[in-house]
Order: C-alpha cells, then sequence, then structure tokens
C-alpha cells in the first residue's frame, strides 16, 4: 500500500486510539507518522518517536521495553504515560517527557515490541522498503551520524524481527518504494483490498 492509501485507511476509523508504526532504518516511519499527525489536523495527537528513547546505539531492547511498560501500559489503564528522553549529543539520559493527550502515535523500530496482544483500539502499520532504498535514506538522514553504527544496528533490528515477527501482526504494510497504481491488502479488521 502506499503512503497516500495507507493515510487515507487509518483516518476514515474512528474506532482506533493508538497508532504503532514500526519498519526498518530508513523506511520511512517517521515521514509517514509526520504525514499522519498533518492530516489529522487541529484534533489533538500524541507523536512519540523511538529515536528520541532508544538509551544509545544499542539501546532497541531497552526502547521496547520502555514503550511497553512505561507509554503502552499506562495508556490500557487509562493513564497518561512517559519516558526519559536519550540526550543523544551526551550519550546520557535526559528530560523526562509525558505523553500528550490525544491519538497515541509511536513510531519508530520496535514500535510493535514483543507484545502479541491484538486490540480494535490499538492499530499496527508496517513501513517497508528494499534494503539498498532504506540504507541509503538512514545515512544520507543522519549526515554520517550512523555510518559507523549501521552494522551493530541492522542486527539488532534483525534479532528483534527474528524474534517478536512484528510484520505479520500489521493491520496495514506501506511500501515507500512502491508504484502509485499497485493492489495492496489491508490487513486485519478491515480484511479488504485497496487500489486498481
Amino acid at each position: 500500500m502506499t503512503p497516500d492509501e495507507a493515510l487515507r485507511a487509518i483516518l476514515h476509523r474512528d474506532d482506533v486510539s493508538a497508532i504503532l508504526i514500526d519498519g526498518p532504518s530508513g523506511s520511512g516511519k517517521s515521514t509517514f507518522a509526520d504525514s499522519l499527525v498533518a492530516a489529522r489536523g487541529a484534533r489533538p495527537t500524541a507523536l512519540v518517536r523511538l529515536d528520541d528513547i532508544y538509551p544509545g546505539w544499542s539501546g532497541l531492547d531497552a526502547a521496547i521495553e520502555t514503550v511497553q511498560t512505561g507509554i503502552l501500559g499506562p495508556w490500557r489503564r487509562g493513564e497518561r504515560g512517559g519516558w526519559r528522553r536519550w540526550d543523544w549529543a551526551r550519550n546520557e539520559p535526559g528530560e523526562w517527557a509525558d505523553v500528550a493527550p490525544g491519538l497515541l502515535v509511536v513510531e519508530g523500530c520496535g514500535a510493535f515490541g514483543d507484545d502479541v496482544t491484538r486490540s480494535r483500539v490499538l492499530f499496527h502499520v508496517w513501513v517497508s522498503a528494499p534494503d539498498a532504498v532504506r540504507k541509503t535514506r538512514a545515512l544520507e538522514r543522519d549526515a554520517g551520524g550512523f555510518d559507523e553504527h549501521w552494522t551493530m544496528w541492522d542486527e539488532q533490528w534483525r534479532a528483534y524481527v527474528d524474534r517478536a515477527d512484528p510484520e505479520r501482526r500489521a493491520d496495514i504494510v506501506v511500501d515507500t518504494d512502491a508504484p502509485a497504481a499497485e493492489t495492496h491488502t489491508i490487513r486485519g479488521d478491515a480484511g479488504s483490498t485497496v487500489g486498481s
């Protein structure tokens, strides 16, 4: 599904109160999340980026745990969660951040986590792109800051994918490198096909 098709499919739903956007580095998760927030206009939306949570380059699993216990756990209980931001410049924990009220959108590598709980109010979006495309995007985006960490990060990512099989849990799969006219399947409760 193209990003535009996915946005249309998500925006017409009023039964969703949290959206998790997962996929590999450089696939277009942040861009998709920004588009989703912009398309919602003035409606309250709390955007949580895992880039603000990872405790350094080896912190994928720690960030997954923070999302599950510090953000989604309280959200499921009807409470506001929060997390300690990671200060990348100092390579240490930074200030505390509270989750704002509104539709909860969590985006980043590992956003689905290891929790396989299904819920009609929790919507999973998987964003993908070919490996060569996403690596180029990620390395260009971070202007050299990611280069020396790519292999270590990708190993953590692949370990997460091997143990959690996150793409299988997606309600929608977004291909950021797909031609716009392709036919795509929306998984889960929607169970329909979109496209030409």
